[in-house]
């Protein structure tokens, strides 16, 4: 794995980070053991970059986080969350400079930490964009050392070109892959030459490009793949990166052709997403350690061709962009 600057902060962290939803919930029936081993794979592979929030299992990823860091010792990682979501309802009026301090010392308490490294507001509604007084919150929690720093998750491009105008903000998160491709026409020069870091989320379509899933694959019922299938809970974007799963499953197959011998499907994809020099970390999820430490091998394979990456491209604008690139 590469090490890069974030951003405008003083940290460095490795291209592929952990992500750390999955060990939340949402994703079907994963103890706390094997979150816990997932990630000490993962930093044991050297990760030093771990994105998470206060709303994946109610806090039981921030809190499994801080129990492995405690029992680890030694040098710390970057631990991101977000914070915004716990609003019930989500709207724009519920981002408030008392609310926002509530979430962040929530997760200071599940994290056991004094500062957050980086806080994010976690996909917001749009109207908060345009409300500086929410940036100024930020800025205020920051000067009571409560946040080292803060950025914004996105669904959309718009709504990162957007955020980025705020001189405080930091890092974007954005779902790119090979099914979202759309990010890397204007938003990653933009993000570049402002110097933010940009996280790349979703990165294997919620394991459509893992190449494993199939039609008769199996989804429990409280993983998002069943329940959020069309968006029912939060943004259809989030679940197969917004394709329609017939859609996908067709396009992965053409997408296996492309995968080098002796690599994964999803090797090949995250190693697609570092071939963009905005990308400053990936964060796949893992259920387990060996799905940790096959992540972080995904940083060692060769550079793509482009032939290869020019075949994708392909691939992306005949059969996905017709269902995904106006919409996100």
């Amino acid at each position: 794995m590469k090490h890069h600057a974030f951003g405008r902060m003083p940290f460095t962290v490795t291209n592929v980070g952990f992500g750390a939803w999955q060990i939340g919930g949402s994703w079907g029936d994963i103890s706390e053991a094997d979150g816990g081993a997932a990630l000490n794979a993962a930093l044991d592979a050297g990760m030093t970059f771990i994105d998470t929030a206060d709303v994946y299992g109610d806090g039981r990823s921030e809190k499994i986080i801080a129990d492995v860091l405690k029992t680890r010792g030694g040098e710390r990682p970057m631990v991101a969350t977000k914070a915004g979501r716990r609003l019930n309802p989500h709207v724009a009026e519920g981002y408030s400079k008392a609310n926002l301090e509530g979430f962040i010392d929530r997760s200071l308490t599940n994290l056991a930490v004094d500062s957050l490294d980086l806080v994010q507001l976690h996909c917001p509604p749009r109207e908060v964009l345009y409300q500086p007084e929410v940036f100024e919150a930020l800025d205020a929690l920051q000067q009571a050392g409560k946040i080292k720093g803060y950025g914004v998750s996105v669904e959309k491009v718009e709504d990162g070109l957007k955020a980025i105008e705020y001189p405080g903000v930091v890092s974007i998160q954005i779902i790119y892959n090979i099914f979202r491709q759309r990010p890397d026409h204007l938003f990653f020069q933009e993000a570049r030459r402002r110097n933010v870091a940009i996280i790349a989320r979703v990165p294997l379509a919620s394991g459509l490009l893992s190449g494993k899933i199939t039609r008769e694959t199996h989804f429990a019922n409280d993983d998002h793949r069943n329940f959020n299938r069309n968006g029912e809970a939060f943004d259809v974007g989030e679940t197969f990166a917004g394709v329609p799963f017939e859609v996908g499953l067709q396009a992965v197959e053409e997408v296996r052709k492309l995968v080098p011998q002796g690599a994964t499907m999803a090797a090949f994809a995250l190693r697609w997403i570092l071939m963009a020099e905005a990308v400053t970390v990936v964060i796949p999820g893992a259920r387990n350690g060996e799905q940790a430490k096959a992540n972080a091998a995904a940083a060692d394979l060769a550079p793509l061709s482009a032939d290869v990456m020019a075949a994708t491209r392909e691939i992306y604008e005949r059969l996905i962009a017709p269902h995904v690139h106006q919409r996100w």
